[in-house]
């Protein structure tokens, strides 16, 4: 890999005159041939497109290249994203569909300049976060094949954390966007929900989806975060943008008390996290314990009642008129959604605003919530073992976060002893996007770790 495709680095090349889009997509294409069968992508843009692309914006004047803030950059969509004339398969080869027009959210990144190069693969419908539930393969972790990549947006992390490309957009409902960033050592953004619009993908459940943002550095998720956003009148979900809430410059970190921290026997992940958060506290935090109990319970909450149900309706009719074409995990997931009585879902909804009232209370005087990204990291022979409910268990940190209408980063924490990588995550209300991003991207840059698997330092 004769050079990094970070943003600064990027940007700054094409500056110079050392690099040219045409060249850096000519790369990324032969990157991708070595990588061979590696289970990323569902559906990649044809070369020639690609090329003809980075040579229209070559064409562009300084001046025009300078009001692109993404001019020249390889990106990927998660294939539950619509991009005009490519097929949008969300891991189900039954259900795809070729969309007349492409989402706004792609729309956007390519009027600022991107270059989209692929969609990625996923965790059929998005239901899971550990990247194993597809009939295209299982994406390859960069770091050890044997591990998961972590899902649902499992292509998506791995295409950025293998150097493929600039950035990628996933989705986030219970930890889409944020698993597969730790388990591939990159940056993932769970942005406010609403501020990137929905419109052109599958929903999951549709009242907690998000579209997230995956890069080997906060700075760079950041500035493609701030691309992507905008109100979408035709989008019932999107939320007008607000002013963005600040932090404190001496933060209160809210941190499950000892009791409620679980590695499941992962020791090394366990002080990777405690060696970042004493990072966070050099930084000016002070780590206040709290009681972990109401969001445990809001994290089973994701996968029965209401949510179950609601699963079945973001996903729409295909998914139980013809479940004998999903694959056997994603079908297990969705046994039992169309049997939700309304009963069940309202005593469910009360539930949560009881839940919502009791997560509030815990972290009533501190500023942002600090946690594992996972507990651990599971290999696919483990995983197979019982599938359903590792699945659950690696959610213990992140399913509750859309549901309590919290923004979040997950960061790069380090390397377990044979290099497998770990994260951690920051989340805090929601609007707080901007500051977030500048705490978790002044904790990237003390923690000074490589990017992704690229083999790259931080710029």
């Amino acid at each position: 890999m004769t050079f990094s495709l970070d943003i600064a680095r990027l940007s700054e090349a094409y500056r110079s005159d050392d690099l040219t889009p045409s060249g850096v997509v000519a790369e990324v294409f032969d990157r991708i041939a070595v990588s061979g069968d590696d289970g990323v992508w569902i559906t990649l843009v044809d070369r020639g497109e690609a090329l003809d692309r980075a040579r229209a914006l070559e064409a562009i004047p300084p001046a025009g290249r300078d009001a692109r803030p993404l001019f020249g950059l390889p990106f990927s969509v998660k294939d539950c994203i619509d991009v005009e004339g490519l097929p949008t398969t969300a891991a189900c080869p039954d259900f795809a569909y070729r969309p007349s027009v492409s989402s706004p959210v792609v729309e956007r990144l390519r009027r600022a300049g991107a270059i989209l190069i692929g969609k990625t693969n996923l965790d059929q419908f998005a239901t899971g976060i550990v990247g194993t539930r597809s009939p295209y393969g299982i994406a390859r972790n960069p770091f050890d094949p044997a591990c998961i990549p972590g899902g649902s947006s499992a292509g998506a992390a791995v295409s950025v954390a293998a150097g493929l490309v600039s950035f990628a957009i996933g989705s986030d409902t219970g930890g889409s966007g944020r698993v597969p960033a730790s388990f591939n050592n990159v940056v993932g953004v769970k942005p406010t929900r609403g501020l990137i619009s929905l419109r052109g993908s599958v929903g999951t459940v549709r009242s907690l989806d998000c579209l997230s943002v995956f890069a080997l550095t906060v700075a760079d998720a950041t500035l493609v975060r701030r691309v992507a956003e905008g109100f979408d009148e035709e989008d019932p979900w999107s939320r007008r943008p607000r002013p963005h809430l600040p932090l404190p410059t001496r933060f209160r970190m809210a941190v499950p008390r000892t009791r409620h921290l679980e590695f499941l026997g992962d020791d090394a992940n366990r002080g990777l996290f405690h060696r970042a958060l004493a990072t966070l506290e050099r930084l000016g935090g002070k780590v206040v314990e709290i009681d972990y109990a109401p969001f445990l319970e809001l994290n089973e909450l994701l996968f029965k009642g209401a949510f179950l149900a609601e699963r079945a309706a973001s996903c729409g009719p295909f998914v139980t008129e013809h479940s004998n074409r999903l694959h056997p995990e994603t079908r297990a997931v969705l046994a039992g959604a169309a049997e939700v009585s309304g009963v069940q879902a309202f005593q469910c909804l009360h539930r949560l605003q009881w839940l919502r009232r009791q997560a509030e209370q815990s972290l009533d005087g501190t500023d942002l919530l600090v946690l594992p990204t996972t507990p651990t990291l599971w290999t696919i022979t483990e995983m197979e073992e019982d599938p359903l409910g590792r699945n659950a268990a690696l959610g213990r940190y992140t399913n509750f976060v859309n549901m309590l209408d919290l923004a979040a980063v997950a960061v790069p924490a380090g390397f377990r002893p044979g290099g497998r990588p770990a994260g951690i995550t920051l989340a805090a209300p929601a609007f707080t996007d901007d500051a977030l991003a500048e705490l978790a991207e002044r904790l990237q840059r003390a923690l000074a770790l490589p990017l992704g698997a690229t083999g790259f330092p931080l710029s």
